[in-house]
């Protein structure tokens, strides 16, 4: 499988984007503060977080879906990567990414645009974050899904830069 194919990576503005469903990179208390779940607040309205407050807590490398509030995208995926206030792992940045796939193909979706979750306020390595969510998409891609394009948003020409790399990587393994 060609990675280039169904998914694709770009530098722009997540919550922007046209897509079914886009990725918070999410606490699991599912609160919207700073970084990707402030964007999504701001341009998706109090609704979101409304649902959130409903939805309650999520496990560490769960997964919750909410509407898109304001947004053009449907639906927000929040990919709960971190407790509040805490780090994210390798292990619940993969888990909440699977999760975030499983969720979309659950819901028949088939566009979904993540960030480079737990990067920014979570301190996580780019290029480690890149690896695992690169791995995972491919792995949820090999199976049985609804998914016909996974974007990657990135905030910045260097986290472009990075998962560009790591993508080239993949495909001369596959």
């Amino acid at each position: 499988m060609n990675l280039a194919d169904r998914i694709e990576i770009l530098q722009g503005d997540l919550v922007a984007m046209d897509t079914d469903a886009i990725v918070n990179a999410a606490n699991n208390d599912l609160q919207l503060g700073g970084g990707v779940a402030g964007a999504v607040r701001r341009r998706g309205g109090p609704q979101i977080q409304k649902e959130c407050d409903e939805i309650g807590p999520v496990p560490v490398g769960g997964a919750a879906l909410t509407s898109g509030g304001n947004m053009k995208a449907r639906y927000v995926i929040h990919a709960a990567s971190m407790q509040l206030g805490g780090k994210t792992t390798p292990q619940s940045l993969r888990s909440s990414t699977a999760h975030a796939l499983r969720i979309a193909a659950q819901k028949e979706l088939k566009t979904i645009a993540f960030p480079a979750v737990g990067t920014g306020i979570a301190g996580f390595p780019m290029r480690e974050c890149a690896e695992i969510m690169l791995r995972e998409a491919l792995k949820h891609l090999e199976g049985a899904t609804s998914l016909q394009k996974i974007y990657f948003v990135l905030f910045d020409q260097e986290a472009l830069a990075v998962f560009t790399s790591v993508r080239s990587e993949l495909e001369s393994k596959v």
